[in-house]
C-alpha cells in the first residue's frame, strides 16, 4: 500500500507500523495558466506521477497531492491561475505534516514539489516543523533537484522553464488529452544572466519560456523514466540514513 487517499484508516496504520516504515512523500503542484498548450495541472500531474510510481517501486507512502501552490509570479495577466499566498501555503504544509506526524507516527516526510515558487514556502514550513517536531526529519525537492540528470533534463530548452519542452513532453508522455500542440509557441529565455528576477509577465507574452513546439511523448517517457529511477536512489538513501553523527569539538591546529 503506497498510495494514502486509496487506503482505508486502518491500512494507512498496518502500513506505518510494519517494519517500523515511517518515511512518506508529499507532492505540492500548482493550478496556473502553462501557456496556450499545456493544462493548468501540469505541475501537479507531474510530481504526482513521478512521487506515485518510485513510492510505488520502493513501497513508501505517498501522502495526497496539494494541487494548489504559490503562483503570485504569474498574477492574473493569464487566466487559469489559482494561487495561494506564501503565508497560507507554509501553513497547510505546517497543518499536514503536523497530522502526519502526530496522529499517524511519520517521523519522516519527504515534499516534493513540482512548482518552482512553491519552494520558500516549503523551506519555511520545514524550519517550523524541525522546530516543533526534533525528532522527526524533513527534507524537499524540486523534480529538477531530484539528481543532476533530472535538472539537465528540465533545462534543456531554458534554464527559467514553464510549459517548456520538458514539462510538455512528460505531459505528453502521461496523458497526450492535456496538450495541444497545434497551438505551442516557443519563446526564448531571457533570464539567462540577469541580476534581478521578474515575474512572469515581465519575461514572456504568453507564459512560455522555451521550445514547447520541440515536445514528444517518446522524449517525456524518457524524462520521466530517469527522474522516478533517481527519486527511487533517493528514497533509498532517506530510508537508510541515520541521523549524523556529531563530532567532538577539538582546537584549531588539533584535527
Amino acid at each position: 500500500m503506497t498510495s494514502w487517499e486509496r487506503s482505508t484508516g486502518p491500512q494507512v496504520g498496518e502500513a506505518i507500523s510494519a517494519r517500523g516504515r515511517t518515511v512518506a512523500v508529499l507532492p505540492i503542484g500548482a493550478t496556473e495558466q502553462h501557456g496556450p498548450h499545456l493544462a493548468t495541472g501540469t505541475d501537479t500531474m507531474l510530481a504526482e506521477a513521478i512521487c506515485g510510481e518510485a513510492c510505488r517501486r520502493r513501497n513508501v507512502l505517498m501522502l495526497p497531492a496539494i494541487p494548489y501552490g504559490c503562483s503570485f509570479g504569474h498574477s492574473d495577466a493569464w487566466p487559469g491561475t489559482l494561487s495561494l499566498s506564501p503565508e497560507t501555503l507554509t501553513a497547510v504544509l505546517c497543518e499536514v505534516a503536523s497530522w502526519a506526524v502526530e496522529a499517524n507516527g511519520i517521523d519522516r516526510l519527504i515534499f516534493i514539489s513540482g512548482h518552482a515558487t512553491n519552494g520558500p514556502s516549503i523551506e519555511s514550513a520545514i524550519l517550523r516543523l524541525r522546530y516543533k517536531y526534533p525528532q522527526a526529519r524533513f527534507a524537499t525537492r524540486g523534480l529538477w533537484e531530484i539528481s543532476p540528470e533530472a535538472l539537465r533534463l528540465y533545462t534543456l530548452d531554458a534554464a527559467d522553464i514553464h510549459a517548456n519542452v520538458a514539462e510538455t513532453s512528460m505531459v505528453l508522455a502521461l496523458d497526450p488529452d492535456c496538450v495541444e500542440m497545434d497551438k505551442a509557441e516557443d519563446v526564448e529565455d531571457v533570464t539567462v544572466g540577469l541580476v534581478w528576477r521578474y515575474a512572469m509577465p515581465a519575461v514572456t507574452k504568453n507564459d512560455v519560456v522555451g521550445r514547447p513546439s520541440e515536445s514528444s511523448a517518446s522524449l517525456g517517457r524518457e524524462m520521466l523514466d530517469t527522474i522516478i529511477r533517481d527519486f527511487e536512489k533517493l528514497l533509498e538513501q532517506a530510508e537508510r540514513e541515520d541521523w549524523p553523527e556529531i563530532p567532538e569539538p577539538v582546537k584549531g591546529g588539533q584535527a
